[in-house]
């Protein structure tokens, strides 16, 4: 009843609300809160490491002013409200402060990477704690075994034969249907041929007369046989008491997080096709402008709230991910270095170190450049995140 009412709320809020002003705040909102919890580990473990913390910011710089200092720590108010920061002693290059007594760069590495692993974990704890609350709330998603129509495109074959988003898909050409291979073969084998749909529509039977054959999507991609709808697995929420959600919220992360790792050795190929005219199967990596616009999506949806945080759970294991590959200037960069630290018995040269994380931080700038230009011309063209 609780999450109905909120639901109910956010929709009315979503359509008195200018969309794109909403959609921005909403994102911002967002991902102030990933980069906030994600900071917060950082210090938390950092200050329990003995590691000496001179700042931390609720918000990106400049500064609007400090809130208050404690044991020498200034916690800020920064303009750019983009989530927060650690500036941990040792992280300005001043020669002070990198060999200064508790600052980072002289901790141990047995000091060191757990500060490092901190950020990354709060992020997949913020994932769990976000599934289990919807699971208890509103339920475990659970397949139905049918498919459910999400999208009709207009002027398609599935258009013309009265299809309608939210049908469930039981029946094709006498077939049960219960995985999208069969959609997609039966739309190939029957080309041109009109065939028999049966679909549930308010929980009553409804028999359908459609001819699969070419069609256009929004964004301007053609196929050459298809029905002109999206679809995917129907499920229905089964409610569970709140301690059995706790482990159900776990497992899905894990299991969610298990997919996103298969997913990365298709990443190349995926960064490869950004301006293909056919996107890969997988779908295209994401930008902020990318985000920003998934963000929007989810929040027009009738079931905005939770699908909300839905998303925001799945970016959070995203960001674990990410933060612990080792790619210079994130996490798993510093963790790799401090395990060769470890292993070599000496520290490598700081101006070294250094250079390699501003070369990466360079990399992923252009990288970023690269789908934000992607992001936008999906906009102009119209292009959806979801249901493509």
């Amino acid at each position: 009843m609780l999450m109905t009412t909120a639901n109910n709320v956010w929709q009315q809020v979503t359509s008195t609300i200018f969309d794109p002003l909403l959609t921005v705040l909403v994102f911002l909102l967002m991902l102030s809160l990933l980069v906030f919890v994600h900071e917060l580990g950082h210090l938390w473990v950092g200050l329990r490491m003995g590691i000496k913390v001179e700042e931390f910011g609720i918000g990106f710089p400049p500064r609007a002013l400090v809130l208050f200092e404690r044991n020498g720590i200034k916690y800020t108010l920064n303009w750019l409200p983009l989530g927060g920061f650690v500036r941990f002693a040792g992280m300005d290059g001043e020669k002070d402060a990198v060999y200064g007594t508790g600052s980072l760069a002289a901790a141990p590495p047995w000091r060191k990477i757990p500060v490092m692993l901190a950020g990354p974990l709060m992020n997949f704890v913020l994932a769990v704690v976000i599934f289990s609350v919807l699971f208890a709330t509103v339920g475990v998603p659970t397949p139905t075994g049918r498919m459910q129509i999400s999208n009709v495109y207009p002027g398609t074959p599935a258009a013309i034969a009265g299809f309608q988003a939210g049908d469930e898909l039981i029946r094709l050409d006498g077939q049960p249907i219960s995985n999208e291979n069969t959609i997609r073969e039966i739309a190939q084998r029957r080309v041109g041929s009109a065939i028999e749909a049966v679909v549930i529509r308010d929980g009553v039977e409804v028999t359908l007369t459609v001819t699969p054959g070419p069609w256009t999507a929004p964004d301007g991609r053609e196929f050459s046989a298809g029905f002109g709808f999206s679809y995917g697995a129907a499920v229905v929420n089964q409610r569970v008491n709140p301690v059995a959600a706790i482990g159900v919220g776990f497992m899905h992360s894990v299991e969610l997080t298990g997919r996103m790792v298969m997913m990365l050795s298709e990443l190349p190929a995926a960064l490869a096709g950004l301006f293909s005219p056919t996107p890969p199967p997988t779908g295209e990596p994401l930008g902020p402008v990318g985000i920003a616009r998934a963000t929007g999506e989810v929040i027009r949806q009738p079931d905005g709230f939770i699908s909300f945080w839905s998303l925001t759970a799945v970016l959070s294991l995203n960001l674990f991910i990410l933060n612990l590959l080792p790619i210079p200037a994130l996490d798993g960069s510093h963790i790799l270095f401090a395990l060769i630290e470890w292993v070599r018995g000496k520290k490598l040269p700081p101006e070294k170190e250094a250079l390699v994380h501003a070369f990466g931080f360079m990399a992923l700038m252009g990288l970023m450049v690269l789908l934000t230009v992607n992001d936008v011309l999906n906009a102009v063209q119209g292009t959806p995140i979801f249901g493509r």
